[in-house]
């Protein structure tokens, strides 16, 4: 992520900016405008999107979100996917969905862009997880590998045959490291 930003502003401030594409994120009264997504990033971002999808949107269990901005916790942040459990989707007073989202995710995830800073990505994980979010993947496609973050537990990576954890609610879905990876395969 690259500072776009010196000075530090209030989150009030940062929401009446207009949006940047691509976009932007607050944090610790900074602003970072994330890289542009690249061609690895863009297809597993795809294809994760279409499997949660699949399995949570029609039982209606979760619905998987791409760079949706979650503001929470004086925070900003437009994760890759945002996953949240069907219970759990902001509505608005018309019962459709709300377009603005001042909740954390259950599920977040993040997939590793050449131009990130791993460090920074990983610290937008771990503050999520510290205000609700029960579950986080970093991917590094680099490696093939997953760091899965969980409350109050260390850092697990995953990598290979794997098994990567899921929410709870989408019952006995898996996919392992090795899978999510080979949705880079063209052939």
């Amino acid at each position: 992520m690259v500072v776009a930003a010196k000075l530090t502003i209030s989150l009030a401030e940062f929401l009446q900016l207009p949006e940047t594409k691509p976009a932007s994120e607050y944090i610790d009264g900074k602003i970072y405008q994330k890289p542009m997504p690249q061609g690895k990033h863009s297809k597993l971002q795809s294809e994760l999107l279409l499997a949660i999808s699949e399995v949570g949107e029609r039982p209606k269990l979760a619905c998987a979100f791409p760079e949706l901005c979650c503001t929470f916790a004086d925070c900003s942040i437009v994760p890759d996917i945002a996953v949240f459990e069907w219970s759990r989707i902001p509505v608005d007073a018309d019962g459709e969905i709300a377009n603005r989202f001042e909740v954390a995710p259950d599920w977040i995830i993040e997939i590793l862009s050449p131009d990130q800073s791993p460090n920074q990505v990983i610290k937008k994980i771990v503050f999520s997880i510290n205000h609700g979010t029960k579950l986080g993947w970093f991917a590094d496609h680099s490696d093939k590998s997953v760091i899965v973050f969980l409350p109050n537990q260390l850092p697990e990576v995953k990598s290979d045959m794997d098994i990567l954890p899921v929410l709870s609610v989408l019952g006995n879905w898996q996919l392992s490291a090795a899978e999510l990876f080979n949705w880079l395969k063209i052939n």
